[in-house]
């Protein structure tokens, strides 16, 4: 068995409780696997002003995957290594089509989530979980217009995400959006559809940075609870899933962990250290 070198964990559903939490024992978890020289960032679909700053700020944690892998971060030299960006016009297409919908749209510019205000004072209609209300509202910098701010900005974007009020509405807009055909859609949440440019993931974004700091895929250990996690559990060296995992989740991976209320993160990379 290859020796673990970095450790990729999904935040929502994975490393954070339900109630959006750090258990102190699972911090404790981290900062020994840190100590003893293992990589360990965040891998999540959250642009990075949306990782929770007790988790931007632990110590020893330098890197962090974003946006589903379209931002990848060196956060002590404060610089990007690896960009994946949707282009404007397929931005500015997913859009369109999210704006017939009633939907909750954002768009993410370098690692800042926006969305327009009157949508963010009705978030209780569009995000399903009550426990990602306040965590939107503090994250998301309100505007008037996303449309005007695209306009304005007239250059490529991290993702956009729309968030749904009504399901069936989302696979009409889901089925509308893959055929496209040149936009990257999976679904963290069940009632959102996430959309990178194509080919954008987690697991390519693990690997590419694993090929930049020396370690192969083979010593690469990642968790994740969601469909955006899928192939980033297939594509590294140990994918484990959640024990609140999606069941094509854990079908993707090598081994399954306890849920995230029992703190499986911190039981699986024990398991892995010893």
């Amino acid at each position: 068995m290859h020796q673990i070198k970095m450790i990729g964990v999904d935040l929502d559903g994975t490393l954070l409780t339900t109630k959006k939490e750090l258990t102190s024992y699972t911090k404790q978890v981290l900062t020994e696997a840190i100590a003893r020289g293992i990589i360990v960032l965040a891998a999540t679909g959250r642009p990075y002003t949306g990782i929770p700053e007790e988790f931007r700020t632990f110590p020893g944690i330098r890197y962090a995957l974003t946006s589903n892998g379209a931002r990848i971060l060196d956060t002590l030299e404060q610089k990007v290594l690896i960009e994946r960006l949707l282009p404007l016009e397929s931005a500015k297409k997913a859009l369109e089509i999210l704006q017939k919908y009633d939907t909750l749209q954002e768009v993410y510019f370098d690692g800042q989530g926006y969305a327009e205000a009157g949508k963010l004072e009705q978030i209780e209609r569009y995000h399903h979980n009550p426990h990602m209300w306040e965590y939107v509202r503090k994250s998301r910098k309100p505007v008037v217009s996303l449309s005007e701010l695209v306009a304005g900005e007239k250059r490529d974007m991290d993702k956009v995400q729309g968030l749904f009020a009504d399901m069936e509405e989302r696979q009409q807009a889901w089925e509308e959006l893959e055929r496209c055909g040149d936009l990257q859609l999976v679904s963290s949440l069940g009632y959102n559809i996430e959309i990178n440019a194509a080919g954008v993931n987690k697991g390519t974004g693990l690997v590419e940075l694993g090929k930049l700091l020396g370690i192969c895929r083979e010593e690469i250990m990642a968790f994740g609870d969601g469909d955006n996690d899928i192939d980033m559990l297939r594509e590294v060296g140990i994918g484990v899933a959640m024990g609140n995992a999606e069941e094509q989740v854990k079908e993707a991976a090598d081994c399954v962990t306890a849920t995230n209320d029992e703190e499986g993160v911190a039981m699986a990379i024990i398991k892995y250290m010893q």
